[in-house]
């Protein structure tokens, strides 16, 4: 029987297009500019093209079980055993079905985590019932190590059949030196210790896993997808190395071991990224004479990424992060609280993390279809390069001797930094942008509300004999929101935040777009933008900028404007006491006549707007 639906011819009605059809329009759209300005680049140098077409045959990538849900994995960190309890209780009766167990001094614990102690341990787990089917996984650090043993004794005490329990133990002792930049003993001294534990627990019928190759180590510190694929297989094959060399077979070894990798708000990179980490273990595994099998990936959302300014819109890069990351095929999801880069996050913004991921499931059905990206061309190219790639990094690391020898010869450190640092320009140029923060902001904000819980400060962990440069955490947002906590700091002190003068020229259709602009350019540095009605007459302007009581001035006009009005404005501005005056916009052929005339910045996009911003601070001062 035919139905309404049936008679849909939809894209049928069209004639078909090609990829030149489209290379015609945009070509004509680009007006003689080179097709080059479309490409972008990765900081792996992977050319990113406007378009592909579809990959012929693919496959889907097997990760989780056909229509299998993630793991909602829920943060545990508050110092406070009894009051992690409740939070843990809360969080599995309103949706989440596993909890992230963060102890002091993990990799991952920014400051907070549970305290090490076997007393924690048995608060936390009062009324929890592990055998019920929810997951754990552990982060522990150097001095929370024995929270592993405390766990599994536990289990025991309460008569829990470890079998029935699906813990993920997380060591990663090599993960804990690249962190802290040292080490007591070189792997080759500790392994053995952590395959002793691993055999107890084993013994004892707990299934695994229980190490962890950390991705977000790199991830955290500034690093690229292939430095981060490329150290997180060879922790992999570190450990697995051990665990054969403890007696285990290599069938047995690799069910020991998993992945833990970040997901950020680049969608496409990280989608290819979860996707290239399971084909490259597969490899591992082939060449290991084993019959592929799913990796299990945890993933949790990027630190690096969230702002303390407008940290509303952390929610929407976690919603970014969680759909790229379920739709990737990761096994388990862990997303950040909102408001954790400002302190502990309180229940309404672990409600939110909570719910991001249940929103996801439930409404949308992320996980209905598996590897939905398959055949894609975009994602599908990216994820053959990311392998590519990361494999030829991965050997250079073999070829020292692994992951422990690699980093105690600072082989993978320079490259991590030299990321970093073309992240960081790329975010004082405003070309990575973090809105709130680098762009769009809001100095009348109300800062969100977090637990008032002090911070833990670092231990260092025994006497440490083998050193090497640390992979240290960052946030990317934090040098501009360092101005606009002094700004703030100025605020309290003397009851006005530092200001630059708009120096409108002309109608507001002549100045509008570039004082917009100039506004959200000072204000990102917490430099309050005194707006005002248009000048033509420099005496006006000279009088209007001394009664504002600002120090800085900045033109804003158009570029049919400047030419007449921006010199004259600016030696007004001048003769009135402007300590330094800017102009938005690029100067051109104007410069000189500018220069001379007073003005001595100009503001534009793709500048170094942080060190522009930061000389400000030092004028004013």
């Amino acid at each position: 029987m035919s139905t309404a639906t049936d008679d849909l011819r939809l894209a049928a009605d069209f004639a078909p297009a090609s990829y030149d059809d489209w290379r015609k329009l945009v070509d004509g759209v680009l007006k003689g500019a080179p097709f080059e300005k479309l490409i972008s680049k990765s900081y792996d140098g992977i050319a990113i093209q406007p378009i592909y077409a579809r990959t012929p045959d693919a496959a889907p990538i097997a990760g989780r079980a056909a229509a299998a849900p993630w793991q909602v994995m829920q943060r545990i960190d508050h110092p406070d055993a009894a009051k992690s309890n409740r939070q843990a209780l809360h969080d599995l009766e309103s949706g989440a079905t596993g909890l992230t167990l963060v102890f002091e001094g993990a990799n991952g614990a920014r400051g907070f985590g549970l305290v090490a102690s076997e007393d924690t341990i048995a608060t936390l787990l009062d009324g929890i019932y592990l055998d019920a089917g929810i997951g754990v996984e552990l982060q522990a650090g150097p001095q929370s190590r024995m929270a592993v043993t405390w766990l599994a004794d536990a289990i025991k005490a309460k008569g829990v059949d470890p079998a029935k329990c699906d813990i993920r133990f997380g060591l990663d002792p090599i993960g804990a030196t690249a962190v802290w930049g040292s080490s007591a003993f070189n792997w080759w001294e500790m392994a053995p210790a952590v395959t002793d534990t691993i055999k107890k627990l084993d013994d004892h019928g707990f299934k695994g896993p229980f190490l962890v190759a950390d991705g977000r180590i790199i991830h955290d510190a500034g690093g690229s997808e292939v430095q981060e694929l490329a150290y997180t297989l060879a922790i992999m094959i570190a450990y697995l190395r051990a665990l054969d060399d403890a007696g285990f077979s290599l069938e047995n070894a690799r069910n020991k071991v998993y992945a833990r990798l970040t997901a950020d708000a680049d969608q496409f990179l990280t989608m290819a990224r979860f996707r290239a980490l399971r084909l490259l273990w597969a490899r591992v595994e082939e060449s290991c004479g084993l019959t592929p099998k799913p990796l299990f990936i945890a993933a949790e959302t990027a630190w690096r990424m969230l702002t303390q300014r407008d940290a509303a819109v952390n929610m929407l890069r976690a919603t970014m992060a969680t759909f790229s990351a379920g739709l990737a095929g990761a096994n388990s999801v862990c997303v950040l609280p909102h408001t954790l880069a400002l302190g502990l996050p309180d229940s309404g913004a672990r409600r939110i993390a909570r719910n991001t991921q249940l929103v996801l499931l439930e409404e949308s059905n992320l996980a209905k279809v598996t590897d939905p990206a398959a055949g894609a061309g975009g994602i599908e190219t990216l994820t053959r390069e990311l392998c590519d790639s990361a494999w030829a990094m991965f050997q250079d690391i073999e070829k020292v001797g692994g992951a422990f020898q690699a980093l105690g010869n600072n082989l993978i450190q320079p490259k991590v930094a030299a990321t970093r640092k073309a992240r960081q320009a790329a975010v004082a140029k405003r070309r990575d942008v973090l809105t709130g923060a680098s762009e769009f902001p809001n100095l009348q904000e109300t800062r969100a509300s977090v637990l008032k819980v002090k911070p833990i400060p670092a231990k260092p962990y025994g006497k440490d004999k083998i050193k090497f440069p640390a992979l240290e955490p960052i946030r990317l947002a934090e040098p501009f929101e360092a101005l606009r906590d002094k700004s703030d700091h100025l605020l309290a002190r003397k009851g006005a935040r530092p200001k630059v003068f708009l120096a409108n020229l002309g109608t507001p259709a002549d100045f509008t777009a570039r004082a917009t602009f100039a506004k959200s350019f000072f204000e990102t540095g917490g430099i309050e933008a005194i707006d005002t009605e248009g000048f033509t007459d420099p005496a006006a302007l000279a009088k209007a900028f001394k009664a504002s009581g600002a120090s800085l001035a900045c033109l804003c006009s158009s570029d049919k404007q400047y030419p007449a009005h921006a010199a004259a404005a600016a030696r007004a501005l001048q003769s009135a006491g402007a300590k330094h005056i800017y102009l938005t916009g690029r100067p051109g052929e104007l410069e000189a006549e500018l220069r001379t005339a007073g003005v001595q910045d100009f503001v534009f996009a793709g500048g170094d707007a942080l060190a522009m911003l930061l000389q400000a601070y030092a004028l004013m001062e």
